[in-house]
């Protein structure tokens, strides 16, 4: 009798999915938001785009020559989708120093001094956009950069019978990632189809926004629809700053959109999103314990849940208000500043750890 080999496979959950084809995914997903942009303003965005991802990869491969000695984190795309998704919240004439600066520092501060990719516990773009506002106050804040009379292309297209629909599906003012409502909107259901976010976020921050916005009181308050859609379905959904249960999802979108309406009410102008969601992204963890799985055969857990979910939901909105006094008078230099000196300490701990193994 001859002898056959078996193999046997352990009983592991197994998927031909990997970071790269996600991060494929979300750079698809964003490709006609893209175009929109060249469509309004030419080349201009475009090198904008450009050079926030350059910056970004060269800092992921600088940092892994000296530090990892691994190149894996620089061929799973992160970094391109960490530039593209920074140029898409700043403005499409924003200098091209100034673009590379937040690169750098949307990789470095956002997810390398943390312990890399998965271990981040700020959205990275945001955290580039932040350190751009607050090392180039006069720049990011200028109305030169957000518009140009002479390198305009279209303000508008006409492709639809209504001016509402044509505003939606195009409209050529705010940031890069803003001009397409239609086409982040469609982006993000490439991205529901293909398994790579879930709807709760979303869903969940732009009704929490809409019926919370309604209810203030008559005047003018600023914000980009464009904008809050960006926010919603492509920074908000970063797995490794976002709650994991669903039902925490949809606390965490609630709670990021009831403290941009905060924001807004306040007048804190063009950073309340990103605010928000670097707000929500601290309390990632408090968030995750309260909505944490039933442990089956135990008691029913809503109850103690609801409770202490408003207890959580006044922490965030007593933290909102501290960050709009900060922003009143200025100080939020010193937030990052703290920040700088966390990130730096958590990564020298990391490495120098007796069972470090930074990555």
């Amino acid at each position: 009798m001859k002898n056959s080999l078996i193999s046997i496979s352990t009983p592991f959950v197994r998927t031909s999915d990997s970071v790269t084809k996600i991060m494929a995914d979300v750079l698809i997903a964003l490709l006609p938001c893209c175009v929109m942009a060249w469509v309004a303003f030419g080349w201009s965005p475009v090198f904008v785009i450009l050079v926030c991802c350059s910056s970004a990869v060269v800092t992921e491969f600088l940092f892994a020559l000296l530090f990892s000695r691994s190149n894996e984190t620089i061929a799973d795309g992160s970094a391109i989708i960490t530039g593209t998704l920074l140029a898409c919240t700043i403005a499409p004439f924003t200098p091209l120093h100034v673009a590379a600066f937040g690169g750098v520092m949307a990789v470095l501060f956002g997810k390398l001094l943390s312990g890399g990719l998965g271990r981040n516990r700020f959205n990275p773009a945001l955290v580039g956009r932040e350190f751009m506002t607050v090392f180039f106050p006069a720049v990011m804040t200028s109305g030169t950069i957000w518009y140009d009379y002479e390198k305009v292309n279209f303000q508008e297209l006409n492709v639809l019978s209504d001016t509402f629909l044509n505003a939606l599906f195009f409209e050529g003012g705010g940031a890069i990632g803003e001009y397409s409502v239609f086409f982040l909107v469609i982006g993000g259901i490439y991205l529901l189809l293909r398994n790579r976010i879930n709807w709760h976020i979303p869903t969940a921050l732009t009704i929490s926004f809409t019926l919370l916005f309604m209810l203030l009181p008559k005047g003018e308050y600023g914000f980009s629809l464009g904008g809050v859609l960006l926010g919603a379905i492509y920074m908000a959904t970063d797995m490794p700053t976002s709650a994991s249960t669903r039902t925490g999802q949809i606390y965490f979108g609630a709670m990021i959109g009831a403290s941009a309406v905060m924001f807004i009410a306040f007048d804190v102008r063009y950073a309340y999103l990103s605010y928000s969601i670097l707000l929500l992204n601290a309390f990632v963890t408090p968030i995750n314990w309260i909505f944490r799985p039933r442990v089956w055969g135990s008691k029913n857990q809503l109850p103690q849940q609801v409770a202490q979910g408003a207890g959580l939901a006044i922490a965030i909105l007593g933290t909102a208000w501290c960050v709009i006094k900060l922003h009143e008078q200025g100080w939020i230099v010193y937030l990052v500043y703290l920040y700088i000196a966390w990130s730096v300490g958590n990564f020298l701990y990391l490495r120098y750890k007796p069972d470090a193994s930074l990555t």
